[in-house]
């Protein structure tokens, strides 16, 4: 196949944004866009409902349309059955199709009983039917849904971090995380910056939600799990990309700079784990590759003048999509060196992740020492003995901790000095794969005459 750029533009005279795109499970030859106007009561009276499925190669005219209540924010495939998708919409429904019953949902949740705010994510649920899905709004809900019954949610989850299910202090949710692997666990982006991870299973509501992660200052728009490394996720949200290890929950592992732009979206390459994307507010696709480069994106493509709003990689790597503010879906297909594994990739970025959890852990050691300290200085000035007790020998538990992990880092490098295969393998790999003019030809783009 040759280098190539395939564009789908909402066909509609009112252009609305491509706000989620899904790629076809059965070798990713179509692609499913929802369309929506995010400018809240901005919305014509004219704008169209709509939102289509595109095959690949004919960028001319969608294969089919897809027609809900009301704009969809997301759609799905469904991984095991290609024929049927699922969708949330603007007005908190949730809805799904069958493309062989033809363009209108087969059933739609019924408003009293759907989200009162638009829904922002729709994931499928690893279930032996098949059938079962859940969603996420701002409305600071979690609902789980089961197509053959759509008339109500069959469970719910108030996102109230207090952990006493009380919906006026509840988060709006933004984006969803579930890996079908560990199917009791899920993770949800909040409109207020933080990551709620959770447990389906827990006896009570309130034990539902685990843990919070906090570092950004912004909504999460992107929440993907590293698809080789599953306690290593990635959140994007204000200018920001940042990678986080579940083992640590006072601060993500590695994060870019403050960027010029806002960041609007991201994914993990299927292929490579040192791999991801994120799209911009400047119309710019950033490729990330952590072993090359961590706190800059390795390659920079000016996609479009208009924002970018969404991005997905196909299953293979080969293909990415990216959709604007405009409607405008943009196809590129990628170089080789992307989606291609790399020698010793996996044994790398394991060190990296390793390393930088491990650091992570002593700075977290060291700040809870000097706020004991704190607490001793004002214990012993109010004459709280006992208190100072307890604070030195957490004190004395620190010190300890700290020296294990130095011993840890000598025997370890030890342990490298007979092994310089690596560190060889990773300067070649910087000379020969990650070198200037190579970089600058991972993605060939040729404009369709279409």
């Amino acid at each position: 196949m040759k280098p190539f750029v395939f564009v789908f533009r909402d066909p509609n005279e009112v252009k609305r944004t491509a706000t989620h795109l899904s790629w076809f499970p059965d070798g990713g030859r179509k692609l499913a866009v929802a369309y929506s106007n995010l400018r809240f009561q901005g919305t014509s009276p004219f704008t169209c409902l709509d939102s289509y499925i595109w095959d690949v190669e004919n960028p001319n005219r969608p294969e089919l349309t897809l027609k809900p209540s009301s704009p969809l924010l997301c759609v799905e495939y469904n991984p095991k059955d290609s024929h049927v998708l699922i969708g949330g919409c603007y007005n908190g429904q949730v809805a799904f199709w069958d493309t062989r019953k033809g363009s209108h949902a087969v059933d739609t949740s019924l408003i009293e009983h759907s989200h009162r705010d638009p829904v922002y994510k729709t994931v499928w649920l690893q279930s032996k039917t098949g059938t079962e899905f859940f969603s996420a709004s701002t409305d600071g809900q979690v609902l789980w849904w089961d197509v053959r019954k759509m008339a109500e949610p069959s469970e719910k989850l108030i996102l109230d971090p207090t952990k006493k299910g009380n919906i006026a202090y509840a988060l709006g949710a933004t984006a969803l995380e579930y890996e079908p692997t560990v199917p009791t666990k899920f993770m949800v982006g909040t409109e207020k910056g933080t990551i709620l991870s959770c447990n389906r299973k827990a006896k009570t509501p309130g034990e539902k939600i685990v843990a919070t992660f906090s570092g950004h200052t912004g909504p999460i728009y992107s929440l993907q799990r590293n698809p080789y490394f599953l306690k290593n996720f990635l959140t994007v949200a204000d200018w920001t990309a940042r990678i986080w290890s579940e083992d640590i929950r006072d601060s993500s592992v590695m994060w870019s700079r403050n960027l010029p732009y806002r960041l609007t979206d991201g994914c993990w390459s299927p292929i490579r784990p040192a791999v991801f994307y994120t799209t911009t507010g400047s119309g710019i696709l950033d490729i990330w590759d952590i072993i090359f480069k961590q706190n800059d994106p390795t390659l920079s493509i000016q996609v479009s003048d208009d924002a970018l709003q969404s991005v997905r990689v196909q299953d293979n790597g080969r293909l990415i999509a990216v959709g604007s503010a405009t409607g405008t879906t943009t196809l590129l297909q990628l170089s080789g060196s992307l989606y291609t594994l790399q020698k010793n990739e996996k044994a790398l970025v394991t060190a990296m992740f390793d390393r930088e959890t491990r650091r992570e852990k002593i700075l977290e050691s060291r700040h809870r020492e000097l706020r004991l300290k704190e607490r001793v200085k004002s214990g012993v000035a109010s004459g709280d003995n006992q208190q100072a007790e307890t604070v030195e020998e957490e004190e004395d538990l620190v010190s300890r901790a700290e020296k294990e992990f130095y011993a840890t880092l000598a025997a370890e490098a030890k342990l490298q000095e007979g092994k310089k295969g690596i560190q060889f393998d990773l300067l070649d790999m910087e000379k020969k794969d990650f070198g200037k003019d190579d970089i600058a030809g991972n993605v060939s783009i040729v404009i369709d005459e279409h």
